[in-house]
Formats: C-alpha cells, sequence, structure tokens
C-alpha cells in the first residue's frame, strides 16, 4: 500500500495565509509516502514568492516532487520569461523540471507542460510521450503528474494542452493509470471517468490548496492510497468562509477490470474558478 498527497496550484503570494499551518498540519498528518505538487507553487514566480514555496515545501515531512505550472513563468518580466523561464523555480525547487519516483509500487513520472511562449495554455513538446512511455514500470502502478489537465470538462473554457489528446491516447495504451493535475482549480475525478474515451487512465484534476481566489469558493487537496488496483481517494476541502480544512470525503475506485470504476456517484465540479484568466487574481 502506498500513500501519495496531491497538491496543486499553492499560489504563494495571493494564498490563504491563515490556511497554510492547517494544510501542512494534514499533510504532515497524512503518512505519504510521497507528495506530488503539479505546479503553480507562486502566483508570478516572483523571488519572494519562491521563498515562501520553498520555506513551506521544506517543512513537509515526507519526500516532495514538484512540476512547474504556468504561473511559475514570469508573466510581466517578458525578458526572463523566454530566456529564462525556470531560473526562479530551479533556485528555490530544485534543478529537475521532470522528476521521476518510486514509492513502493507505484511509479510517478513527471512532465512539463509550460509554455512560456503562452500565457494558459499547456504544451507536450515533440518526445516528451516517448520519453514518459519508456519510463513507465510494467510492474507498478504508473502515475504522470503534470500542471495542464489531457482533458477537460464539457464545461471548462481554457484552451486544452497542445497535443494533450494524443499523449493521453498514448500513455493509457503503454500502461500509465493515473494522470495528477491541477491548473484549473477544479476537482474533477468521477466526472471526468464518466465522459472520457480513455477509462483506462483515471485522470485526477485537483482543486486548489492555497490559492485565495474568491471565486473558487474553496480550497483543498487529496491523499491517494493505492492498494493494488484498488485506489481510495481522500479529499480534503476548506470552503472560503471556513477556517480550516473539513474532516475528509472519500472516493473509492478499482482498476481490477482493466478500466477503472467508481464506486460511488460522480462529483459535481464547481467549474466557475476556470473561466478566470492568468491575467485577472489568477
Amino acid at each position: 500500500m502506498t500513500r501519495i498527497v496531491h497538491l496543486s496550484d499553492l499560489h504563494f503570494g495571493f494564498h490563504r495565509a491563515g490556511l497554510t499551518d492547517h494544510l501542512l498540519e494534514r499533510v504532515n498528518g497524512a503518512g505519504a509516502d510521497l507528495v506530488v505538487v503539479t505546479g503553480d507553487v507562486t502566483h508570478r514566480g516572483r523571488r519572494d514568492q519562491y521563498d515562501q514555496a520553498a520555506a513551506f515545501l521544506s517543512r513537509i515531512q515526507a519526500p516532495v516532487m514538484a512540476v512547474p505550472g504556468n504561473h511559475d513563468v514570469p508573466l510581466y518580466n517578458v525578458l526572463v520569461r523566454y530566456l529564462a523561464p525556470y531560473a526562479g523555480y530551479r533556485r528555490a525547487m530544485g534543478p529537475e523540471l521532470t522528476p521521476t519516483r518510486q514509492a513502493g509500487r507505484v511509479r510517478v513520472l513527471a512532465l512539463n507542460s509550460v509554455d512560456p511562449c503562452a500565457v494558459q495554455r499547456g504544451v507536450i513538446r515533440e518526445g516528451e510521450i516517448g520519453r514518459l512511455v519508456g519510463g513507465l514500470d510494467p510492474l507498478s502502478m504508473n502515475v504522470v503528474a503534470l500542471h495542464h489537465p489531457l482533458e477537460h470538462l464539457a464545461e471548462v473554457d481554457k484552451e486544452l494542452t497542445r497535443r494533450a489528446p494524443e499523449a493521453l491516447a498514448r500513455l493509457e495504451r503503454a500502461g500509465a493509470r493515473i494522470v495528477l493535475s491541477g491548473h484549473l482549480h477544479v476537482w474533477a475525478t468521477g466526472a471526468m471517468l464518466d465522459q472520457t474515451a480513455h477509462p483506462g487512465v483515471l485522470q485526477i484534476q485537483a482543486g486548489t490548496a492555497l490559492c485565495g481566489r474568491p471565486s473558487d469558493r474553496q480550497n483543498e487537496f487529496a491523499v491517494l492510497q493505492i492498494d493494488g488496483p484498488l485506489l481510495t481517494i481522500e479529499r480534503h476541502v476548506a470552503p472560503m468562509d471556513e477556517p480550516s480544512f473539513r474532516p475528509p470525503e472519500y472516493e473509492y475506485f478499482s482498476h481490477e477490470s482493466g478500466i477503472w470504476v467508481a464506486h460511488q456517484p460522480a462529483e459535481k465540479p464547481i467549474v466557475p474558478g476556470a473561466t478566470e484568466t492568468a491575467f485577472s487574481t489568477a
């Protein structure tokens, strides 16, 4: 059995400061083998924001792996954005943009989906799908972690990542079983499973762990407990008008038949936050 904490969209610099210690307490109490952070650790990729993010992540007791998000490259410093987009990220978070980690029988492979030439929309670069496929372990539960989702709910109005459909199809065929992402600030698991043509991959799209944008309505993170083909998700939610996280909600999935099956009705995602632009508050 392996336990993974999935954090996304921390947005240090535009975060709920009063929730930070509550989040840290929950994460350190989760008994995680690995913490995976799927991007947007900062709000604008500034040095002071990276310092805050690094200080927070350094207090997590489990091993941490992270990938950058579109907010982790400078938005307004155009020269740095195009010439050295990941300089701040590497200084604070470490040199790896696409780490791979093994936690028990679970293998997590990172993908950098950030396109510095675009404000929001992600991209899957040439050769990256092949790299991921080559790194999959046939004896493990293979998890891919990136910032931008590989598929969107019908209600989401942002542009889908370039080459996402190809990546999703090839990863499913090759044996990837879970995709962790963020970006939209909209939690979706069972709802994605209901609409996808790729049920061999469970797409876990995280809400925002700390962003203070009121339209998101809540902050949240998840703990994945993986036991062979069985998956239990603990979803920890902190509504914007409440000071801390509520007791966890649980979702259950299984992959025993070769495709993912949900053992509860699909959630109803809160979608309004997905309509914001990168030039607005988040």
